[in-house]
Formats: structure tokens, sequence, C-alpha cells
């Protein structure tokens, strides 16, 4: 009788972290390579990469940057995407383990947007063969920061060493990733966010450890001081996902922490700005600012379909 073990182990994506500083400058050369060859369309070195394979989609939040893109990158690589029904992971239908179980008998990979990090985490202890994504979680958003550290290396002319980055606003998940990913590079960083909302301190404890090219995190409340002479300023919603009860609460706390035209020319004259979409226009940044030239906003959501793609080869190949 033929086995019933997995022949392989699957490589996950859950985090910037499960990148050495190298395998992460590889992926990100690796989507300038895929973004430049898209033109060739069919003809494209990579446009069969994966092809015979199938990789899902389970999404339990909105999307329109990730979805878009991971099904534009799944295809452009000569795989298959399979939509899978968000309610498929309501604990009260089926427990999540034997939905992975399921999943990695006819699937390679899946790419979740869900709550909890530790809903990843069990996904990959549950499937051995099964390749996860995490495409938003509320801890992390690795997907992102590829894109954004494409869009800077892009700017930079390939030379991100010893440049610096503002973070300005809530310490969330996609400050996490972008400290990660900074850290890496060896772009320093500076983070700005009001008392009570600063990165976790296994964040900052991680930065200290994955650091290269004497790269530091700096935490500030001051968003003037941490915007000074930096290269580039990025922000994000004041309220993620799950925190609509507190809206109001936050409007409040993070005014002062609106990039306008006066943070803005704090930086450093050629410094562009940075934000993952969507914008509240008017709250974390003017339309004076998410408007100018120094806006890299729809470089960052073109070059998630590009870093993406890179990972996915990465990955699965």
């Amino acid at each position: 009788m033929p086995s019933t073990a997995p022949s392989t182990v699957a490589r996950h994506f859950l985090s910037i972290l499960d990148f050495t500083p190298v395998e992460l400058r590889d992926t990100l050369d690796l989507a300038t390579k895929l973004k430049s060859d898209r033109r060739l369309g069919t003809k494209a070195p990579t446009a069969q990469a994966l092809g015979g394979r199938h990789v899902g989609l389970l999404f339990e939040k909105p999307s329109l940057r990730t979805r878009v893109t991971f099904t534009i990158g799944v295809r452009e690589l000569g795989a298959d995407i399979v939509a899978i029904p968000a309610d498929v992971m309501h604990a009260d239908r089926e427990p999540i383990d034997d939905v992975a179980r399921n999943l990695e008998r006819w699937i390679d990979a899946v790419v979740i947007r869900t709550f909890g990090q530790d809903r990843l985490h069990e996904i990959t202890k549950a499937t051995p063969r099964l390749s996860v994504i995490n495409a938003l979680s509320n801890e992390e958003h690795p997907c992102q920061a590829l894109s954004d550290m494409q869009t800077l290396v892009e700017r930079w002319n390939g030379k991100p060493e010893g440049r610096r980055i503002a973070f300005i606003g809530d310490g969330n998940n996609v400050c996490t990733s972008l400290v990660h990913a900074a850290m890496m590079l060896g772009v320093s960083a500076h983070v700005a966010t009001p008392k009570g909302y600063e990165l976790p301190d296994e964040v900052v404890d991680q930065a200290a450890g994955i650091s290269q090219h004497g790269a530091g995190l700096t935490e500030f409340t001051d968003p003037k001081a941490a915007a000074r002479d930096v290269d580039a300023i990025y922000t994000d919603v004041w309220t993620s996902m799950g925190q609509e009860v507190e809206y109001a609460e936050r409007s409040r706390k993070f005014m002062r922490y609106q990039v306008n035209a006066a943070l803005m020319a704090l930086a450093r004259p050629d410094a562009v700005f940075m934000h993952c979409l969507p914008a509240h226009r008017g709250e974390e940044v003017t339309d004076e600012v998410i408007e100018s030239p120094a806006s890299v906003v729809f470089d960052q959501a073109e070059n998630r379909l590009h870093a993406q793609k890179a990972m996915l080869v990465r990955l699965l190949t």
C-alpha cells in the first residue's frame, strides 16, 4: 500500500523574517527582473515557472491590491488560481486543521488574509506539504513590505544601505514588516507613535537581531523629530480593520501625526512619501502630499504584483 506520509516539506512566507537578508535582496532583484520581463507576456522566461501548480486564495478580510495582484501574478507564472470561500475558516463549521489537511491534498500553496498570526502558524503545523503565504494578518504584512522595499530600491538606484525611513502613525502590522525589511537591507528606521501605540517589544528586539550594515531602529513620540532628514516618510491609516470602535479616540490621539506638507519639508529634499493604501485622505495624509511628485504610493501598489511573483517563484520552484 502507498504511504500517506508527505514526500516534501513546504516552505512558508508568514513573515519577512522567513527570509535571510541575502534571500530578501535576491527576491527583490528577481522582482526587478520580472517587472522588466512582463512586457514579453507569454514569452517571458518565467511564464510557465509554476506550470501545473494550483494556488488558493483564502481571504477573511476585504482586499483590492492583494487579491488582484496575486490573481494576476499566479496566472502570469503559469499556475491556476483557486478561490476558497472565507466561511470555510469558521470554527463552528470545521476545525482549521481539517481545512488545511484537505487543501494540501489538492493545491500547492494557499495565500491567506486573516486575523491573528497564530491562525497561520496553526495551518503550517497541520500541513507539511502546503506552502502558506501571509497576505496580511493583524500582526504582520510581509507582502506589502516586499513591494515597499522594491519601490525604495528602485528610487535609490539599487543602494538602500545607509538610508533612513520614518514611519509616522500606528506601530501596526505594516510598520512591523517594514521595520523587519528595512533592517535587513541596512535601512535605518524612525518610528513615531503616540504613547500606547508603539511597536511591540518583540519587534524592537527582532530589529536589533537582524540589522545589517549598521542600520538602527529609533522610536519617537514626536513626529517632527522622526521626520527630520530622512529619505522616505511612510504612514498608514490610524484605524485598521477590526478597530472601528476606536475610531474617535484614535483620530484625536493621532491628529498631530498627520503627514502634511510641513512634515514632508523636514525630510531630505528628495524624500519620497509612502502609503500602503487604502488612504484616508485628510486624516493620516493630506491630498497635497499624496498627490505630490514625492508620492510613490501607486508605484508601491504596482510593485505588489512583481514582488509577490518573485516570492512565489522562490517558494514554489
